[in-house]
């Protein structure tokens, strides 16, 4: 029996129709294998076009559907009239007008925590500077190199009068590139131009960081959301980071003749942990539940946790910016100043690298010279 195809229309939100195929009977979807009797194009028609523009995007976004549909008819009743290679231009060809900027989209919400926001952050900058429309076909360096410089002298999302610092600017394009390397592995690229990029130079950033001193003056100042503050503290005393912090259970807590430990799997290497902590740390988890339950219940990252934070230390008379990653810098400033030797700081903290951590000597030596000008005579 033939298989008929035809275009349907389905309302969306804000006035539009998206545009999908309808198969009858129902067929076989070549990439899942499951039974299936639509496939929708990523393209939408305005169901009341108001001026000229929106009705040639209309007739384009029907032209872009017809061929589609005669494509997908072809293929499924007349297969023998496509080569290997043909069948292989043919899938490019389509997959060439569909929005990149959407697939994107499709990424982020695959991210959680922290890294969503940064994702998110990510795709709103492409967005804008794409208009949301970017199709697979046009993306090629030139357009990359050109995002690029956007990012570089791009304002802040709600602040006009800040521009993306620089570091910023390279985690967004890390984001882009890490999404055209992905792009490439789900065969919607016939290349991975993703390694031909010139990248955006990190900056060393100035890390913002707590003494010991008001690490007292926070455990004395109340806050108020109780998990923020314990959670908070922890970390600073054990050096976690906010996602491992947050997954922790209590099976992830061990007690021996030694002391206390947490054994975990780290969330940004993936590599299993071994974790001594102290007595003062310990007394920031709270009472033991059951082995599956969380330890810091209710402990979400957003722009409101950090603003808490804020709020807290400003209330406790301390004038840096701190966010809830300060805590981790906070840890490993201490433990260098103290003169826990840097190879001991860099195994607590997970890096893999020593170079990751000879960031906090450098902090500890900029203070060491501080400390020095402070003494002066009038020669």
């Amino acid at each position: 029996m033939a298989i008929k195809v035809t275009v349907r229309q389905k309302a969306i939100t804000k006035g539009r129709m998206s545009l999908y195929l309808d198969f009858y009977p129902e067929i076989i979807d070549p990439q899942t294998g499951v039974k299936t009797r639509r496939e929708f194009l990523k393209r939408y028609i305005i169901e009341k076009p108001k001026n000229t523009l929106e009705r040639e995007q209309n007739k384009e976004s029907l032209s872009f559907a017809e061929q589609i549909r005669a494509s997908r008819e072809n293929y499924f009743n007349k297969p023998e009239i496509y080569s290997e290679q043909e069948k292989e231009i043919l899938k490019y060809k389509e997959i060439g007008e569909r929005n990149f900027v959407e697939y994107f989209k499709s990424l982020v919400a695959k991210r959680k925590g922290s890294n969503y926001e940064n994702w998110l952050s990510a795709y709103k900058h492409l967005r804008d500077f794409t208009g949301g429309i970017l199709t697979f076909s046009n993306l090629n360096e030139s357009f990359c190199d050109s995002f690029r410089e956007y990012l570089l002298s791009a304002k802040r999302r709600g602040n006009s009068k800040l521009l993306l610092s620089q570091n910023s600017a390279l985690s967004y394009y890390t984001k882009f590139r890490t999404a055209l390397n992905q792009a490439f592995r789900d065969r919607f690229l016939k290349e991975d131009i993703s390694k031909r990029l010139r990248p955006i130079k990190e900056k060393e950033a100035q890390r913002q960081f707590l003494e010991l001193e008001e690490l007292q003056l926070l455990l004395n100042t109340p806050c108020e959301s109780e998990v923020i503050k314990r959670a908070s503290l922890f970390s600073a005393l054990t050096g976690l980071r906010y996602s491992d912090v947050e997954k922790l259970t209590w099976s992830n807590i061990h007690q021996s003749e030694r002391g206390y430990s947490i054994e975990y799997v780290q969330k940004k290497t993936n590599d299993k942990e071994y974790l001594p902590i102290s007595p003062s740390a310990y007394s920031f988890l709270g009472v033991p539940k059951q082995d599956n339950s969380k330890i810091f219940e209710g402990l979400k990252y957003s722009v409101t946790m950090n603003k808490i934070i804020r709020k807290w230390v400003n209330e406790a008379n301390i004038t840096k910016h701190i966010t809830f990653h300060c805590f981790r810098h906070t840890f490993a400033t201490i433990q260098i100043s103290e003169g826990t030797e840097l190879y001991t700081v860099s195994k607590l903290l997970g890096h893999k690298s020593l170079r990751n951590t000879q960031i906090y000597a450098k902090v500890v030596d900029e203070k060491k010279r501080e400390a020095t000008n402070k003494i002066k005579l009038d020669l």
